[in-house]
């Protein structure tokens, strides 16, 4: 007994049913095969924290997309998962989560809040795993890693004391961005810049031994020059070259500062002079070392000013500037205050904003690990699409800086340094000391800071595979071919992995880097939650279904380009989805029970040979645009070609055979159903990797003996398949068929009113063109609406007011009696052209009127003068057809 679909596609039963299956089945799990080549992606590893959002249903569709495609394709494909321990996310849930249970942080202990964190990834870990389950992601489940189990956990120690070793690693102090909330560093991917009214403050510094000179600075935070140490102008400004080596006695202190020459002042921007504050300014910082400046820190870690401020000690840094401020005014030295909007940096996680201040941190010189990640896009070992963003990836790695990775956390991998309890003696190792080299002690402590998130999932592609083990895995699957990520973390995890691969094992991590766009609201608006324009992919599974959402995020999708939800798109992939379901349920309707013959080749008619040259096309164009990573544009083609050509077109066309008992009628039936098997089988390969849930029903309901589309081959171009001379008769058949369906409608003609029809074509071989479309198109008088097809090479017999319609290569006429009745239609047309006269004088009465003109909004104008133009066009083709049913 045959197999059938059910009536009607349901996605929500059958997804769930089908995912299990693949798991039950292992089909997405790889293994280390030397008869196949290999395949990897690493999958950007999702927080623990993370909740499902559009921007990981964008990256792993098509991360999937890509895998079931290689695994189609023969090779040994391994999508590596795992998640991310996201250090200060969690921290900030699991220290919020025990704040409600009145239960204080720092009371319990780092090792008992450890416990309380192990015990969340374990409650909330798998949450966006399970998650992506319902996306129809195909990862190597049985291969999950995460950040901080022990194989990823002994890389990171393994690299920390490796560039240690190596000198690559210290202990100083630089600029940091710090959150004075959470008291810790943070990175710059965790640091959002955005546009904040603001004010300058212009602001007199005394010339000390000139009274009633002054230099006028102007700062967006006056409260930093408490700790400043020199104002800087460019030694090409002539209007300051007489200051250049005075001092300045600094506001509201005591104490004077030098005026010092650095090219990093714009002469243009300000005032030309620059305060420089090396403490809290990252630009300060490098001018403070150039010219030997002290470091004044003047903040304490949770934002309050120090105790080097003074009276203004232990203030909050906004209450301690709204001070400073008046006090300044009140001697005469504030000069103005200038509105001014400015990038602010706050923090993602807590929105405080960030405050650059030198602290003592572990930093990664980049000087030398900077070197072999430039030169490999170079070389070409690396390569991104789009190509675009290569400069994006040179010039953050050309003006790189050293790398701040330390972190005031609890939760992450600990930094392997102990100190002496007796002497201070620092010692890097593995574990903890026995002895102390200097002095012989034999009591530790150990850094009590982690490491930043990103220097773990930097080691993500070769520590998810077992380094620093030489295992299998790593020898087969790395490096791995492809990196699918956004374009917002080119310079925070792409480049820390190229240059963290070359560094750890001597080749680049991945070879191609795949760049995406945000996914917007229908606005264009980066979705938010303060704009509370976000949309929940789960919300849209439930409603329409995994597929219907993959093909709407890669319908009309760009690599590197941001792309707009719309709900209809998602709407408009349900009826996709719903057409190609009650295609291929009447095709299984009218397949009979076991195998088909195959037809002879006598037995295709130009349809078949048509939709099969068609087919073929897509295979190579879609092979094509997936090897150059344009999915939408393959993805596109596909159901163009489902949509148009083969439901629409192919299809109809061949419904007439159905019912033919001849001898020659059943060899043609069975010829178009072999046709009608074998494309929608080869459609649903090419369709798969986008939409894997109903192609996977359709394609083992079509083949009842096949496990899975999944480990299907994926079709191959066959130059024997091409029929271009049946594709250009089809071509032309199409021309026409549309062509008289555009006139019927524009006539209002009803489709049960049949007509006769006479084809005239361009010339002699045209006309032959004709007859051999007539006679091997048996369906043709159907999809025009005719009751007799005449095929001739002039227009003798054609009564002078037939409706003609003119394609590329023949005139089809249509007597206009059989179309229509002429003295009703004429009686219509005429009331028409009266209503279209009242119309265009009512609008010119109105654009004549200089009280409207002048007074009503332009945009209503301009609208009565668009209506006015619409109702000429009109007119004017009333008039035309008016003409035509008079004899005119």
């Amino acid at each position: 007994m045959k197999k059938e679909l059910a009536k009607t596609y349901d996605p929500k039963g059958l997804e769930d049913r089908l995912y299990q299956k693949w798991l039950d089945g292992g089909y997405f799990h790889a293994k280390v095969n030397p008869d196949r080549k290999p395949f990897t992606i690493v999958m950007p590893p999702p927080n623990i924290t993370g909740q499902l959002h559009m921007g990981h249903a964008l990256d792993n569709t098509m991360q999937d997309i890509l895998i079931r495609w290689k695994r189609m394709q023969g090779y040994e494909a391994l999508w590596q998962p795992g998640t991310d321990h996201a250090a200060i996310a969690t921290e900030v849930k699991v220290t919020n989560a025990l704040r409600e249970k009145g239960i204080d942080k720092e009371k319990i202990g780092r090792d008992e809040f450890l416990k309380y964190c192990w015990d969340w990834r374990k409650e909330y870990g798998g949450r966006i795993i399970r998650q992506l389950h319902k996306l129809g992601s195909s990862a190597d489940w049985e291969r999950e890693r995460f950040t901080m189990d022990e194989g990823c956990s002994d890389a990171v120690l393994e690299v920390f004391l490796k560039l240690y070793e190596k000198g690559y690693i210290y202990k100083g102090s630089r600029i940091v961005n710090w959150c004075p909330k959470c008291q810790t560093t943070i990175s710059d991917a965790e640091v959002e810049h955005e546009d904040q009214d603001g004010f300058f403050w212009h602001i007199n510094y005394p010339i000390v031994g000139e009274e009633g000179q002054f230099v006028e600075i102007a700062t967006t935070r006056p409260e930093t020059m408490l700790g400043d140490t020199a104002v800087a102008v460019n030694p090409e400004d002539p209007r300051y070259q007489h200051l250049i080596g005075k001092q300045l006695r600094l506001p509201l202190t005591d104490r004077v500062i030098p005026v010092i020459t650095d090219e990093y002042v714009d002469r243009d921007f300000g005032t030309g002079c620059v305060k420089i504050t090396p403490a809290h300014d990252p630009n300060d910082f490098e001018v403070g070392k150039r010219h030997h400046l002290e470091e004044i820190n003047i903040l304490n870690d949770d934002g309050t000013m120090n105790s080097r401020c003074g009276v203004y000690a232990g203030l909050d840094r906004y209450e301690a500037r709204k001070r400073m401020v008046e006090e300044l005014d009140r001697q005469g030295l504030l000069v103005k205050v200038v509105p001014h909007t400015h990038a602010v940096g706050t923090h993602d996680r807590c929105g405080t904003t960030v405050e650059p201040m030198i602290k003592q941190q572990w930093f990664v010189r980049m000087d030398e690990m900077a070197k072999p990640a430039i030169e490999a896009v170079k070389n070409g070992d690396l390569t991104f699409v789009p190509e675009r963003y290569t400069k994006i990836y040179l010039h953050w790695l050309e003006n790189i800086h050293d790398w701040c990775i330390s972190r005031q956390l609890w939760w992450g991998h600990r930094i392997p340094a102990y100190y002496c309890r007796h002497c201070g003696k620092m010692v890097v190792a593995r574990e903890m000391p026995d002895t102390c080299p200097d002095c012989g002690g034999h009591e530790f402590d150990q850094d009590p800071d982690t490491l930043d998130t990103w220097f773990s999932s930097a080691l993500w592609p070769f520590s998810t595979l077992g380094w620093p083990k030489k295992t299998p895995e790593y020898d087969y699957f790395y490096p791995t071919d492809v990196l699918v990520t956004g374009y917002d973390i080119i310079f925070f995890w792409v480049v820390r992995m190229v240059f963290s691969g070359y560094e750890q094992t001597g080749k680049c991590p991945f070879h191609h880097v795949l760049i995406h766009g945000l996914v917007r609201d229908s606005q264009g608006r980066k979705m938010s939650k303060s704009l509370g324009n976000g949309i929940d992919p789960l919300e849209v599974i439930d409603r329409y279904g995994a597929d219907a959402l993959r093909l709407t995020l890669m319908t009309g999708n760009a690599p590197g380009n941001d792309m707009r939800f719309y709900w209809e798109q998602v709407e408009a992939s349900r009826n996709f989805a719903n057409k190609i379901w009650n295609a291929s349920r009447f095709i299984m309707m009218n397949l009979p029970e076991g195998e088909l013959s195959a037809p002879d080749q006598d037995d295709f008619t130009p349809a078949d040979r048509w939709i099969l040259s068609r087919l073929n096309t897509v295979i190579r164009d879609v092979t094509d645009n997936m090897e150059r990573y344009e999915l939408g544009i393959a993805v596109q083609k596909v159901h163009d070609f489902l949509w148009d050509e083969f439901c629409d077109w192919y299809i109809e066309m061949v419904k007439l055979r159905f019912g033919d008992t001849t001898e020659e009628g059943r060899r043609a039936k069975n010829a178009a159903l072999w046709t009608l098997k074998k494309v929608l089988g080869d459609s649903m390969k090419l369709l798969h990797p986008f939409m894997p849930f109903i192609t996977e029903e359709i394609y083992c309901t079509l083949y009842p003996d096949a496990e899975t589309v999944m480990t299907a081959s994926w079709p191959v171009f066959d130059p024997a398949r091409s029929f271009p001379e049946d594709e250009k008769l089809i071509s032309g058949y199409q021309e026409l068929v549309r062509g008289i369906r555009n006139v019927r409608t524009e006539m209002n003609v009803p489709a049960k009113t049949k007509t006769d029809l006479i084809l005239v074509g361009r010339d002699a071989a045209a006309t032959e063109e004709l007859r051999k479309l007539t006679a091997s198109l048996g369906d043709i008088e159907r999809m025009v609406f005719a009751r007799t097809i005449t095929v001739q090479e002039d227009k003798t017999g054609v009564a002078e007011d037939a409706v003609s319609v003119v394609t590329s290569s023949a005139t089809a006429y249509i007597p206009l009696e059989e179309l229509v009745d002429r003295e009703k239609e004429i009686a219509r047309l005429t009331a028409e052209n009266e209503k279209m006269d009242r119309e265009i004088a009512r609008s010119n009465g109105m654009l004549g009127n200089p009280n409207f003109v002048n007074k009503a909004p332009a945009a209503k104008v301009e609208a009565e003068r668009a209506k006015l133009v619409d109702y000429q066009n009109r007119k004017r083709q009333i008039e035309a057809q008016l003409q035509q049913y008079q004899g005119h």
